[in-house]
């Protein structure tokens, strides 16, 4: 299939749903809350009807908001991406300050992680050895 014809090629809601993972009423709510770059289009009869190029920006936002990013940080990125080119600087420190967010809490659950395997290490050391009765039960003394 060429760009031309993937790009002409129309989906149905239903089938945006089901390539995007977004229901039905998710994608209206991105629709009415301005995350689309795009305007939907619309059949004579009133159905939404969208493009590749729709369904590959709402992959993108399934991973932003996946990644936790706010609606309004990506209601703002939808707005610049609207606007065309010249604010690409503005669009990249958005993106770069998430970045910076989704490491902090990469971060917080490593460190997270690293308490739980000692825990898990503990545990299973004492199972094995047969001391597990009464390990750290606050109402079992020493």
């Amino acid at each position: 299939m060429t760009i031309d014809a993937q790009q002409q090629e129309t989906f149905t809601i239903g089938e945006v749903a089901e390539r995007t993972g977004l229901s039905v009423h998710a994608l209206r709510y991105y629709e009415r809350q301005d995350l689309l770059v795009g305007p939907v289009q619309r059949t004579s009869g009133g159905r939404r009807i969208y493009t590749a190029v729709d369904i590959d920006w709402l992959q993108i936002c399934v991973k932003l908001r996946e990644s936790g990013m706010p609606l309004a940080d990506l209601a703002r990125f939808a707005a610049l991406v609207r606007q065309g080119s010249g604010n690409e600087d503005e669009r990249l420190k958005l993106l770069d300050e998430h970045r910076q967010h989704i490491e902090a809490q990469i971060h917080a659950l490593e460190e997270c992680r690293a308490l739980i395997e000692w825990k898990v290490g503990v545990y299973s050391k004492h199972l094995r050895a047969g001391t597990a009765t009464g390990l750290w039960d606050p109402g079992h003394g020493p």
